[in-house]
């Protein structure tokens, strides 16, 4: 009966709000039940960075999955928030909806912008008119804590920028990073630990001031695409060793090595 009456709605979207509130109900399921808006949010983590994944290997099918996992988990906190009188999924795609045509003005109003340089600064633009309207203690206000450090570090930095605590050159930020790579030397000489930690921290701070500067690649992004050149070098040296008999953990380290450079030369 109930899986007749979702298959009874047409449109995909209403039918996946009413599984999930069938899911939520007091027959439903005992785990769906179970979930907060709080709990939810590690399912979201996960399944944004699944979607990045897809698009990163460019698995196009399983990116349509992967966003539709997305979907689910954007419907499943709605309709916990629609339980709670907070907000239902409509009232969601309703915000959503207002925010893209506001900060649209060139295509749904009067406004002009003939370049994607200057639809960004529009949006910027009205994304600060919009939190005008708030009451904001600090310029890092508003910055999401949930933020991984990288994005963390990048969004704090963008934000002192636009009042001009930055710097005017990028020779400036390289010898900022190479300072920090001093203290730390300095600061291994001492042997105390927690200042050597603290050096680590200044000086990944002052790396993600680099491509910040550059505008160009997020820090984020570039230390993903490090990631992944490491993981492909990597699976490259497991391969050759197992054809030569080793396992890794029996290998050595000029083994290793060598197999490394070999990738390295492919371009791996």
């Amino acid at each position: 009966m109930k899986q007749q009456e979702v298959l009874a709605i047409d449109d995909p979207v209403r039918r996946l709000v009413r599984i999930m509130q069938i899911l939520r109900a007091p027959d439903g399921c005992p785990w769906d039940r179970k979930q907060t808006l709080e709990s939810l949010t590690r399912y979201m983590r996960e399944e944004c960075a699944e979607v990045v994944d897809a698009v990163i290997d460019q698995d196009y099918p399983n990116l349509c999955d992967e966003l539709g996992d997305l979907l689910m988990n954007i419907v499943f906190s709605s309709v916990v928030a629609e339980e709670q009188n907070l907000f239902n999924f409509d009232d969601v795609a309703a915000a959503s909806v207002a925010k893209m045509i506001r900060r649209h003005p060139h295509v749904f109003g009067d406004a002009q912008a003939e370049s994607a340089e200057q639809v960004l600064t529009q949006w910027e633009k009205i994304k600060q008119q919009e939190k005008d309207n708030c009451r904001q203690d600090s310029l890092l206000d508003g910055i999401p804590r949930s933020h991984s450090a990288l994005m963390l570090a990048e969004a704090v930095q963008k934000k002192v920028a636009k009042v001009g605590f930055d710097w005017s050159e990028e020779s400036q930020v390289l010898d900022k990073i190479e300072e920090e790579i001093r203290e730390i030397r300095t600061a291994y000489a001492t042997g105390n630990d927690e200042e050597i930690d603290e050096e680590i921290g200044d000086l990944l701070f002052a790396v993600v001031n680099l491509p910040r500067f550059r505008k160009r690649d997020m820090a984020e992004d570039l230390l993903l695409s490090a990631v992944k050149k490491f993981e492909r070098r990597f699976r490259y040296v497991e391969k050759e060793l197992k054809s030569a008999g080793i396992s890794p953990e029996n290998a050595s380290i000029e083994q290793m090595e060598a197999f490394w450079q070999m990738a390295k030369k492919q371009g791996l």
